[in-house]
């Protein structure tokens, strides 16, 4: 099941959760056209939030004379700045995913080659392991203390 964030970015993008149909095979044209409506509204939303941010720090950004005002501003943009920062980082995923899209590698697991999954991917559309790859994986960094 998708995610109460993905279930928002679906209605945004117009989109229901995507309906297999009898017979179909992964990884069709509809399937890949319904993730890069997604993706890309994703993408679009992440890129209004930055203008957004450096508009509302350009409008208020302002001098005060009082340490602790300057303070709680300095603190509200920093903040602001490593959630934008964070955001940078999903849009650069979000386009390495658009690009296996295009490329038609999208939605196999980059460790084992197997599916995916559709509903892993709604739930989180970067993903780019299995659900069994992924557990392992976060187990080792784990062990390793990372």
């Amino acid at each position: 099941m998708p995610s109460q964030n993905n279930l928002s970015l679906l209605a945004q993008a117009g989109l229901a959760p995507y309906t297999e149909k009898p017979g179909e095979e992964y990884m069709s044209d509809a399937q890949l056209a319904h993730f890069k409506t997604i993706l890309e509204t994703w993408r679009n939303n992440l890129r209004e939030e930055v203008d957004r941010t450096k508009n509302h720090m350009q409008d208020e950004a302002a001098n005060f004379p009082d340490p602790v005002d300057r303070a709680a501003q300095e603190e509200e943009f920093a903040l602001e700045l490593r959630t934008r920062d964070r955001e940078r980082k999903l849009i650069k995923k979000i386009e390495k995913t658009l690009q296996l899209i295009e490329d038609e590698d999208f939605g196999y697991c980059v460790t084992c080659g197997i599916e995916i999954g559709i509903r892993r991917l709604e739930a989180r559309p970067t993903a780019d392991q299995c659900i069994d790859c992924k557990t392992l994986s976060e187990i080792k960094e784990k062990q390793s203390g990372r």
